[in-house]
């Protein structure tokens, strides 16, 4: 009989099925579309049964594709985003939404309904927020419960259940209502450290009533990542996900955590496993995260955390990230006049437009390491959704410098390049907080689908001054929920066991010195002084905002 351990994985637009043997190897992957509902350019919405038909859907095909029977998948994980999932007391979707449609029950991860809440929190400088950067996220869940609270009130009295989107799966498929140590302590301020929720706290922002509650409608019972819960699969979730009953479940993570896990402190050329805390894991995506492992904790401003066993256990977690990363790279290019050309090439030439620039900017450029210097007239900070990491501020906006009226092919290949290049400056001032703070980072694992741009990783190297190495496998998320499937079915002693076995690490780009590093330092300040740019203008224009 064949072994086999599934991970899905549910992101902003898409839910994913990957299977894994012992030693890590995709075996057949999967996935569906999920519907995105935006209202506004702060509000974003989802469906928790539209993402469950999306993962029954991947799964079903990603074991057909394996041409594996339902009893060698031995384990499954979870990840998601850390999006607010509502349901009433008998488990049935409760609408978060203006337009009062039940479907619509999940607040998205990236949804900023919530920016007076957080204000507002974070104004009471209670010593919890030491534990979030100092400032908490209108991406986090307190925030959103306290927008519910005060502008959905008949949807939070009837609520039962408040789940971050990782722990609803888990409880849609196993029935239990233990929620994961890595959602509740990234995402609902849960001190892990400590085992408890701070009531004080819940008083202070005016979520009085869930401490009263003992907080049973987010969660009780918290227990370790890839803990098995329950009795495994339920008859009904097994009969969905064409999986056998009983089949072992393990607690969720946060997607970018999973790509952590899927990540760092793997096998090295030598067959040894790494120090994970010499290594920051960089999960690309819509947004991208940076993730930094500790012996002690350690307290960066703008950084989220540090958090206690929140990705990998016995160590401390260090979050940082970017709102906007992917996304901000597709809402560019897409302005500019020449994108529908580009598009009608690139489909021409059987690529997708974003590798299609990549290799024209290669060709007008003539090398990998020459084309930064394509970008050198533009100069972009692409913080679209605010800056989540170091400065915590919400508020924070896109800006662009050196704009003309060409039009373009080659016109867009440099708003590309210089793009590209911003977002690695942006990653660039979340190692300097590190840094600042003592940190020691040797080697940035990229993971995601932007970090198969051998140019992004060109880039990222030579902007930061660290080397970047890429995963072996080309789906570090799903291989990090995997091996949540692998220790709770008994494969693996816990996750770090696992990472020597599961995850390999393969190539390695090492930063360029000379005209190359000098060109990034400089375009770097370039990068701040239009950022302080853009804080300075929004401040004078502060008192007739939004009037």
């Amino acid at each position: 009989m064949a072994e086999a351990f599934l991970g899905v994985d549910v992101g902003t637009g898409s839910a994913r099925a990957g299977l894994f043997d012992r030693d890590g190897r995709l075996l057949a992957s999967a996935k569906r579309p999920i519907r995105l509902w935006r209202e506004d350019p702060d509000v974003f919405e989802q469906s928790s049964d539209d993402i469950w038909r999306a993962i029954c859907d991947s799964v079903r095909e990603a074991l057909a594709s394996a041409d594996l029977c339902r009893e060698d998948v031995r384990g499954l994980g979870f990840d998601a985003t850390c999006s607010l999932v509502v349901l009433d007391r008998g488990g049935q979707p409760l609408t978060v939404s203006a337009s009062g449609d039940d479907a619509r029950n999940v607040i998205v991860w990236m949804d900023h309904r919530a920016l007076d809440q957080t204000a507002r929190i974070n104004a009471t400088g209670h010593p919890v927020l030491r534990y979030v950067g100092g400032k908490i996220s209108p991406e986090m869940e307190t925030p959103k419960l306290l927008w519910l609270k005060e502008r959905l009130p008949k949807t939070y009295r009837q609520a039962g259940h408040f789940f971050d989107l990782a722990d609803f799966l888990s409880f849609r498929a196993t029935g239990s209502l233990a929620r994961s140590v890595c959602t509740l302590t990234c995402k609902w301020t849960y001190l892990a450290h400590e085992r408890r929720f701070d009531a004080d706290y819940f008083r202070a922002i005016g979520l009085d009533d869930l401490a009263e509650e003992g907080f049973a409608r987010i969660g009780t019972e918290v227990v370790d990542i890839a803990t098995p819960l329950g009795q495994g699969l339920t008859e009904a979730a097994a009969a969905e996900l064409g999986l056998l009953p009983g089949t072992p479940v393990g607690a969720p993570l946060i997607d970018a955590h999973a790509g952590g896990v899927g990540t760092v402190g793997g096998a090295t050329g030598t067959g040894s496993a790494a120090d994970p805390t010499e290594e920051l894991a960089f999960i690309m995506g819509t947004s991208s995260c940076t993730m930094t492992l500790t012996r002690e904790p350690a307290f960066v401003d703008g950084v989220w955390g540090p958090y206690h066993g929140a990705m990998i256990p016995g160590f401390w977690l260090l979050e940082g990230g970017q709102s906007a990363y992917g996304a901000a790279l597709d809402y560019l290019v897409q302005l500019h006049p020449a994108y529908p050309a580009a598009e009608t090439a690139a489909r021409a030439a059987g690529l997708a437009v974003l590798d299609y620039l990549e290799r024209r900017a290669i060709e007008m450029a003539g090398s990998l390491e020459e084309a930064a210097f394509l970008g050198a007239d533009l100069t972009v900070v692409p913080e679209f959704l605010g800056n989540r990491s170091p400065e915590a501020d919400p508020h924070a906006r896109g800006a662009i410098c050196g704009l003309t009226l060409a039009s373009s092919e080659e016109s867009l290949v440099r708003l590309f390049v210089a793009t590209l290049s911003a977002l690695c400056y942006g990653t660039c001032q979340i190692v300097e907080a590190n840094r600042a703070k003592g940190l020691k980072l040797g080697t940035i694992v990229a993971s995601g689908g932007a970090a198969r741009s051998a140019l992004l990783r060109r880039l990222l190297a030579d902007a930061t001054g660290l080397s970047v190495a890429l995963p072996e496998t080309g789906e570090p998320v799903l291989l990090g929920s995997a091996m949540v499937g692998a220790v709770a079915g008994g494969a693996y002693r816990d996750l770090r066991d696992a990472a020597g076995k599961m995850c390999r690490a393969g190539d390695v780009l090492t930063p360029a010195l000379g005209a190359v590093a000098d060109f990034h330092a400089a375009k770097f300040e370039t990068y701040r002084l239009l950022q302080r740019c853009e804080r300075e203008t929004r401040a004078i224009m502060a008192p007739y905002s939004k009037r």
